[in-house]
């Protein structure tokens, strides 16, 4: 049994003590894990966007990467995300822990429940038409507090709670879609958020995200053409701080889940 996944950026796949690749075959397709020691625990790596970066977020293989997760038996997932700010009180080199979430996405499945597939969580089969609930925590409260302790021990400076809004992609947002993101109550726009973190709560994974703001979102500062290689920069800026921070938080997260994640699926299961 591996406790502890992350989805991330390959710049975290260095950082892993003797990595061995693992191939797991998935109702989803295979799915490229990487397992080995960091933080002091043997844990499951899978960089979102390939080791060369070369799949887009809409292609990213979402179903597959959590339910290879949760074959290995993880129980929670760490994630981290590159993300423009819509509050301009979120400026670039931001750390930030999203509380709640706004999916925006149009042409992703984002259910593991089509009323015919059958999986196996913990154990036993589910399957049919099933609806998790997202409340009262979007994302894993005990993580969210794992995190926060390890940042505080940093001296590092996190923001604690945000609203996430998952766009489409691959094109950045307009200033009109900004705009409208803002009323809706958006703090920070992204690619990858959704529906990675429904997705985990379908299987009864506890998910958090650590989230670097990388720019200003269109028209929140200016109208200034944003390129790809901004955004790496300032993430690859932050990525020692971000890897530190997950290596401090892994043994801070308690050993037995009592968040209400672990229940997602209570009702569901079959004898």
């Amino acid at each position: 049994m591996v406790r502890i996944g992350i989805i991330g950026g390959s710049g975290i796949y260095r950082l892993i003590e003797d990595p061995v690749v693992r191939e797991i075959s998935t109702p989803f397709g295979e799915v490229k894990v990487y397992t080995g020691m960091f933080g002091g625990e043997e844990i499951a790596f899978i960089p979102r966007h390939g080791e060369k970066h070369e799949i887009p977020p809409f292609k990213v293989n979402y179903k597959g990467n959590l339910y290879a997760f949760n074959l290995l038996e993880v129980e929670r997932v760490l994630a981290t995300n590159a993300v423009g700010s819509i509050n301009p009180k979120l400026e670039p080199g931001t750390i930030v822990l999203p509380h709640d979430l706004i999916d925006l996405t149009r042409c992703r499945n984002g259910t593991f429940y089509d009323g015919k597939t059958v999986l196996r969580v913990r154990g036993k089969e589910v399957g049919g038409v099933i609806h998790v609930s997202m409340t009262p925590s979007t994302y894993c409260p005990e993580l969210r507090s794992s995190i926060l302790a390890a940042a505080k021990e940093m001296g590092l400076h996190v923001i604690d709670g945000s609203v996430y809004v998952c766009a489409e992609g691959n094109r950045f947002e307009t200033p009109a879609e900004i705009r409208a993101m803002s009323i809706l109550g958006g703090d920070i726009v992204g690619m990858t958020g959704c529906p990675e973190v429904a997705l985990a709560r379908e299987l009864a994974l506890c998910y958090a995200s650590i989230a670097i703001v990388t720019n200003y979102a269109a028209g929140v500062k200016s109208n200034a053409k944003l390129t790809h290689e901004e955004v790496m920069d300032i993430f690859s800026r932050r990525l020692d701080d971000l890897s530190e921070l997950l290596a401090r938080t892994i043994p801070r997260i308690p050993k037995e889940r009592s968040c209400p994640c672990k229940d997602a699926l209570r009702e569901f299961l079959k004898d």
